[in-house]
């Protein structure tokens, strides 16, 4: 049975999710030409189905209202449900991603997370992801000097260039510019213009590399980038200014030149020469030779078999996680390099085990801890096991951001999708996540793992405007990549890197910075940009429609890939009223049936809702 006329409206956030004495009272409006004879909440408050009926309350302007209260799951914050429209002689069910005759799958429905286990911080920030060798540059004998030391295991002397000199390919990992960890805290200023609240600083411990994904020393800040007493400092100036820091932890592998291991014979009983080496099960060895992070010989995989891995990476007392949570550091979590693929035996087995322990850990020391997992693929089997609290959001966000606007995929092969698929793919991957989690997933348009997002716009900067707006604007919190708001481009690494042009102003997009700044503003304004439900309202060809909604404000995001478009916005419950035009050359005007949306051209149009207007 199809109701080509029925709508259905539901956030699980204010107005339609109402916290009372009696639990959550849900609100659903349906509007059509033959409303469902029952209408019923369906959830799981034992692991076990109960349908709910909903009673029917007010109607406005032709949307019918329905209501129940959710009764609760007491051994899980992950409150679950869906709805159950009924006829006499058939039935529809409505979910994250609207009608279907087929009921919604337990991993598909609205979810709320009461009370939610995630750091209530998060949803609040814009974060700034910083490069640390690329981002300011530092002054002192401490910095890397040309030829210092020969990288042990290529052999290449490393470098140290002028800021200003070209990158290259060759012995990338070799090549320093100098940048440091005092330098970042000299531009804390520049940041906060910038409306950044929050850092995700790369590695910085101990490391022959620039990069730092080869850590030789989890317990020392690597002295080039200033030492432990930099990291202090940077410390003391962020929490001085209200602002929050998480670090890379590198935890599924250590450099070749850690003592643990020490392929080079520095140590004197690494697990690379001494098979009796307290350390050698650290390590998983195969016919005399350890398992490396995909045959990468530098990066050498650790064994979570072993106890002493265990104990010194997140369960001891003294653990690497425990330690830098704690003062005079105090950390606000952790990004968790390649977290799906560690494990034992040199493979990801025990992986969610191990996770969860690190995620316990965390805790313990913090109760409010981050942690942030790294997938490019899909992480909803980690967010919904509970082991972290986000993932950076490749899958669920850069990647069809990208391929929609720049028509390439994770691989760089190319892509097309119009705006319902795109809009398919988004609201796909985030159904069944419960509202708070997709609030903590790390937004990014690129980071030091792809190419720059200008740079696969083929330096479209109109097209960059759209995305920065869509960025800011969708469920999640943003995070900017260093330069990405003055236009840094770059192809993938290590061209993705370069350091930021401080010295000629004159080279940033000054247009894009201005609408960074902006959109920042705007977002730590509004409480439905940081915390509010998210919708596509319309998604058809070149143009994708959403409306993010807390209580009684919202805002209206328009976005237009290219041409011109005429579209019909049927109106919902609680978002009528004066809709204030805040960027872009979209035109919006009241209709019967809602509004009539005008677009021309490529770029991003948006409009505030707020009470009284």
């Amino acid at each position: 049975m199809s109701h080509p006329s029925l709508q259905a409206w539901h956030l699980p956030v204010p107005p339609l999710v109402q916290q009372t004495a009696q639990g959550p009272l849900i609100r659903l409006w349906l509007k059509g030409d033959a409303l469902p004879h029952g209408v019923v909440l369906r959830c799981e408050p034992d692991n076990e189905e109960w349908q709910v009926s909903m009673a029917p309350q007010e109607t406005v302007a032709g949307w019918q209202a329905y209501t129940a209260w959710l009764p609760l799951n007491p051994a899980s914050p992950q409150q679950r449900y869906c709805f159950k429209l009924l006829w006499a002689d058939a039935q529809l069910w409505f979910g994250p991603e609207g009608l279907s005759p087929l009921p919604v799958e337990r991993l598909r429905q609205f979810a709320l997370a009461i009370p939610s286990p995630y750091p209530t911080w998060v949803a609040d920030q814009l974060f700034y992801q910083v490069y640390v060798d690329r981002f300011a540059p530092g002054d002192g004998p401490h910095l890397v000097q040309d030829e210092e030391y020969r990288h042990p295991t290529k052999g290449t002397p490393v470098r140290r260039l002028a800021w200003d000199a070209p990158l290259s390919a060759q012995d990338a990992s070799c090549h320093f510019y100098g940048g440091d960890l005092d330098g970042l805290t000299a531009k804390l200023d520049y940041l906060q213009q910038l409306g950044v609240t929050a850092l995700y600083l790369n590695p910085i411990f101990r490391s022959p590399s620039v990069h730092k994904y080869d850590t030789q020393d989890y317990f020392a800040v690597d002295s080039h980038l200033g030492g432990n007493g930099a990291l202090i400092r940077l410390r003391q100036a962020t929490r001085a200014r209200g602002m929050r820091l998480i670090l890379d932890g590198v935890f599924n592998h250590t450099g070749d030149t850690c003592a643990w291991f020490d392929r080079h014979g520095q140590a004197p009983d690494g697990a690379a020469h001494h098979a009796d080496s307290p350390y050698r099960d650290w390590y998983h060895f195969v016919d005399g030779q350890a398992q490396c992070w995909k045959g990468n010989p530098v990066l050498v995989k650790l064994d979570y078999a072993s106890h002493g891995v265990v104990e010194t990476l997140y369960a001891g007392r003294h653990s690497v996680v425990r330690h830098w949570l704690r003062e005079p550091y105090a950390i606000d979590g952790w990004r968790l390099d390649v977290a799906h693929m560690l494990g034992e035996g040199g493979t990801a087995r025990g992986n969610l085990h191990h996770l969860a322990g690190i995620y316990r850990a965390a805790r313990q020391e913090n109760p409010q801890a981050y942690l942030l997992g790294e997938h490019f693929g899909d992480a909803r089997e980690w967010l919904q096991q509970g082991v972290e609290d986000g993932a950076m959001n490749y899958a669920g966000f850069a990647l069809p951001v990208r391929a929609f606007l720049a028509g390439v995929d994770v691989a760089y092969q190319p892509i097309r999708l119009d705006a319902a698929q795109c809009a398919a793919w988004l609201d796909h991957y985030r159904a069944g996540l419960s509202h708070p989690q997709q609030l903590c997933l790390f937004n990014q348009l690129d980071s030091h793992d792809t190419s720059r997002f200008l740079t696969l716009l083929g330096g479209d900067i109109a097209r960059m405007e759209l995305a920065l707006c869509w960025l800011y604007g969708w469920i999640g919190v943003p995070c900017l990549f260093y330069g990405t708001e003055i236009g840094l481009t770059g192809d993938n690494d290590p061209f993705n890197r370069p350091p930021f042009p401080w010295q000629t102003p004159e080279s940033w997009q000054a247009a894009l910075w201005d609408l960074c700044r902006q959109l920042g503003q705007w977002r730590r304004q509004s409480l439905a940009l940081r915390r509010g439900g998210c919708a596509v309202l319309y998604a058809a060809g070149e143009s994708l429609v959403f409306v993010r909604q807390f209580g009684e404000e919202a805002w209206l995001f328009a976005l237009q890939r290219s041409g011109e478009a005429q579209i019909p916005l049927a109106g919902r419950p609680g978002l009528s009223g004066h809709w204030q035009p805040m960027w872009g050359s979209g035109e919006l005007q009241s209709t019967k049936e809602g509004w009539q949306l005008k677009l021309s051209g490529t770029g991003a149009s948006l409009w505030r809702l707020s009470a009284g207007e």
